[in-house]
């Protein structure tokens, strides 16, 4: 089933309707709607299953910043009157979803990150050097995965296009400077809430060791490592990170 992408109030979101639950989830830096077609797929009819399109190259460039996005995070969630929410985000969906939880942290359930930024990442580096060259947006977007072929043509057109737009790759480099900046090592032990750490095992953008980290320094966390697998384990292996999430989600209603 697909949802409509709703605008109103100067949001942008999917919303499923699927049950009284909220389960929030956060993209990253180059995400989309079709990063959670599997976990959409899978929860939406049983949680309201909710996407906010986060504003990266639309909201006005002196507020773009890993904290205005937890400003607008913050927004939305009032709008919609959500006393309570589960979290889910993955990369930089991860990075705003901890700082969300640490400003307001009566209002979440659970927290599930997977390939979350925070403690280290190794992106496509400070600048585009290369922009233009679609072979080498091609190699980046396909390191993101274990598998290659998970980079369809469709996400290597939408990367390629976002960097070789001069306005979009400007405010994709602010938002990444951002979040090197919101280094979050000394913080992670003030989080109280339930938290699922999936992780790739090959993921180079945030490699295994950061998983581990988060997982020692969230004092109730768990950790799932998936084999073969990148830095989307939703897409990469969509069935394995379903289940995990269910599981802890059955688990955290207890």
């Amino acid at each position: 089933m697909e949802y409509p992408v709703t605008e109103e109030g100067g949001f942008k979101y999917i919303e499923t309707k699927g049950g009284e639950q909220n389960l929030l989830l956060l993209h990253g830096l180059f995400g989309a709607l079709s990063n959670f077609t599997a976990i959409l797929q899978r929860f939406g009819t049983t949680y309201n299953v909710v996407v906010p399109i986060l504003p990266i190259f639309e909201m006005p460039f002196r507020k773009l910043s890993v904290s205005g996005l937890v400003d607008y995070v913050a927004a939305f969630v009032e709008k919609k009157g959500y006393k309570k929410v589960h979290l889910l985000g993955n990369s930089l969906g991860g990075h705003i979803s901890l700082l969300y939880a640490l400003a307001y942290p009566e209002r979440i359930v659970s927290i599930t990150l997977t390939g979350s930024s925070g403690l280290f990442e190794s992106a496509m580096g400070s600048t585009f050097p290369k922009r233009g060259d679609y072979d080498y947006i091609k190699k980046k977007t396909e390191d993101t995965f274990y598998n290659p072929e998970v980079a369809t043509k469709e996400l290597v057109d939408e990367v390629f296009n976002t960097v070789n737009d001069r306005n979009k790759a400007i405010r994709v480099v602010a938002t990444a400077k951002s979040a090197i900046r919101h280094n979050l090592r000394e913080r992670l032990q003030a989080i109280i809430a339930p938290t699922l750490l999936i992780w790739g095992k090959e993921d180079k953008v945030t490699p295994a060791f950061v998983g581990e980290e988060f997982h020692e320094r969230i004092q109730n966390s768990q950790l799932f490592m998936v084999d073969k697998c990148g830095h989307a384990p939703m897409m990469e292996h969509p069935e394995v990170f379903n289940e995990h999430l269910e599981n802890f989600l059955k688990e955290v209603a207890k």
